[in-house]
């Protein structure tokens, strides 16, 4: 059997339950004189034996053309993109929910200038394939007339034997392709790990010779090719080979400039190795976290916002670099850390959202290491309830983060000190839960609501209120839970004091 009609057989077994889809379509089109195939990582994936209910399709129809005949089939059909040759549609068959994308055939020119493609339809599925970014995504499953008897595998460069050898390669030169659409060079790094392939040598060195073409592409699709990456279950090859390939230098320059400067303990390679084993170890924990009835939950999201924190947590360090009696230091290097992610993040235009989850992370992430210490004298040592109380506070809706980052930014080799830190914080996590449980500490509020403090000090509404509110929260979190009697005699006395100076 030959490698094409092995890989027809492997990509028939995983498309089963959309081949009724599949074929519907495919009669739809020869019926009206047009040729459909199916193209790109709908493709790809049902080569390598991943099941998906996104399918994307090319076709020598026209977009009216094409929107018509989806109208046939569905009745959600949408424009994504006709300026571009793009319909879209939704269809439930065979007890799925199918998403189709389909695009006329495209033989694209870019200008040297401009990241944006002079858009040419064209007529043959072969020029549409040559246009595509790596050989993997350049074959195509000629539909016919919709008979999978009749299905034919369209494989004009190479694309399976380099899916066999776990290869990227571009279907035309890399000089060409890269420098029609710059962002291939991120998709590179971004397949490397979501495949687990490696890249073509020609294509690596086209990379790091051209690497200052991505500076004109738009921060936006940086962002989104940059989350699609630390979203995939190993990002570690796909940001190693934008850091040596001086891509990093441009759209995250922090990563790189963690490479040469050691952390403070001396044992890791360096801060930007650390950084790696944190962001593993941050992404093994989240998922471990996620399970439901003792399995891996199958419907388990990767967390960007863990994800950039645990990335970004030491990016602070090369400013922050001092020598103390010959001890490399790192002071508040968590504080200019926060502060140089919220900057970065913001330069590549992520959600206020994510900013500032991200950077609130960064900041938060040594805090444990004074519980830590006050720990190792035993369980009767470690922080006071108030501590506890200002920790859950201050980390707010990031707590299972910030146990998750914190616990994965142990990296020692030290066996006995990594038991310690480990014990230490299952002792705090059992802390927060033991007084959250008696004290409702996931509502931290005061004992007094505003009204109520308004009608105790017989003031309206105005700053003097918040400024009891604080008073109230700051003996919340001392105590804990005063009850409203104890609450109001308190804020009398603070008032009265208040008053007199």
């Amino acid at each position: 059997m030959s490698n094409v009609s092995r890989a027809q057989t492997t990509a028939l077994a995983c498309l089963l339950p959309a081949i009724p889809v599949i074929s519907e379509l495919g009669r739809l089109f020869a019926d009206a004189g047009h040729q459909l195939y199916l193209v790109g990582g709908s493709l790809r994936d049902a080569l390598l034996g991943v099941q998906g209910h996104d399918l994307d399709f090319t076709t020598s129809a026209r977009p009216d053309q094409t929107q018509r005949l989806l109208n046939q089939f569905t009745d959600t059909v949408w424009d994504v993109g006709r300026e571009f040759g793009t319909i879209s549609a939704q269809a439930f068959r065979s007890e799925h929910e199918w998403l189709i994308e389909i695009t006329t055939f495209r033989t694209d020119s870019y200008r040297k200038t401009s990241r944006k493609p002079d858009v040419a339809f064209g007529d043959r599925v072969e020029d549409d394939l040559l246009r595509r970014d790596f050989t993997v995504n350049a074959m195509a499953l000629d539909i016919g007339s919709g008979d999978p008897g009749d299905w034919r595998f369209v494989d004009p460069f190479g694309g399976l034997d380099d899916l066999a050898s776990c290869i990227l390669r571009t279907p035309s030169t890399p000089e060409i392709s890269f420098g029609d659409d710059p962002l291939r060079m991120m998709r590179a790094a971004r397949f490397s790990s979501q495949l687990n392939f490696e890249v073509d040598p020609v294509c690596r060195k086209a990379m790091s010779e051209m690497a200052d073409r991505i500076c004109i592409i738009s921060a936006e699709r940086v962002r989104d090719e940059l989350s699609k990456l630390l979203l995939t279950d190993s990002p570690r090859a796909g940001l190693d080979l934008l850091v040596s390939t001086g891509i990093a230098d441009l759209v995250l320059p922090e990563l790189p400039a963690m490479r040469l400067e050691r952390d403070e303990h001396m044992r890791h390679k360096d801060v930007y190795e650390h950084s790696l084993i944190v962001l593993d170890q941050a992404i093994a924990l989240e998922k471990a976290r996620d399970y439901v009835d003792g399995r891996p939950n199958p419907n388990h999201q990767p967390d960007l916002v863990l994800r950039l924190a645990a990335l970004l947590h030491d990016i602070g360090k090369p400013a922050t670099r001092g020598l103390d009696g010959g001890k490399v230091t790192f002071h508040h290097h968590e504080i200019v850390g926060a502060k140089m992610a919220r900057k970065r993040l913001k330069a590549l235009h992520y959600s206020k959202e994510t900013v500032n989850a991200v950077s609130d992370l960064i900041a938060l992430h040594l805090r444990f290491h004074g519980y830590a210490e006050g720990s190792s004298g035993g369980a009767s040592s470690g922080w006071s309830d108030a501590a506890v109380r200002r920790y859950v506070r201050d980390a707010g809706d990031q707590l299972e983060r910030l146990h998750i980052l914190t616990r994965s930014d142990c990296t020692t080799r030290n066996i006995r000190k990594a038991d310690r830190l480990r014990r230490a914080y299952d002792e705090l996590e059992f802390r927060i839960d033991e007084l959250a449980a008696a004290e409702e500490m996931d509502s931290m509020r005061p004992d007094l609501d505003g009204n109520q403090i308004m009608a105790l000090l017989g003031i309206g509404p105005g700053p003097e209120v918040g400024q009891a509110y604080q008073f109230l929260l700051g003996r919340r979190i001392e105590e804990g839970p005063l009850g409203p009697e104890r609450a109001g005699a308190e804020l009398l006395e603070w008032w009265k004091a208040r008053d007199e100076h």
